[in-house]
């Protein structure tokens, strides 16, 4: 991380990034799959560069695009 902080999306600000609801993003925490978060204390903070790269790796060119094999 750079000498700057960065500001840090709460849930709610994420989920309305992300066009998801508050508990899609809780649900994608536990079964993974969702983007990277950090956990600081009980709260939970996204960076909103791992949120585009999570969002950049959804996208998709037709409904039978799988996207790239895990």
């Amino acid at each position: 991380m750079s000498a700057e902080l960065r500001r840090m999306l709460q849930v709610e600000e994420a989920a309305k990034v992300a066009g998801v609801s508050v508990s899609t993003l809780n649900k994608l925490r536990l079964t993974g799959g969702g983007p990277m978060f950090a956990k600081i204390g009980k709260r939970v903070v996204y960076d909103p560069g791992d949120l585009g790269r999570w969002l950049d790796s959804r996208k998709r060119s037709s409904t039978s695009d799988a996207g790239r094999a895990a």
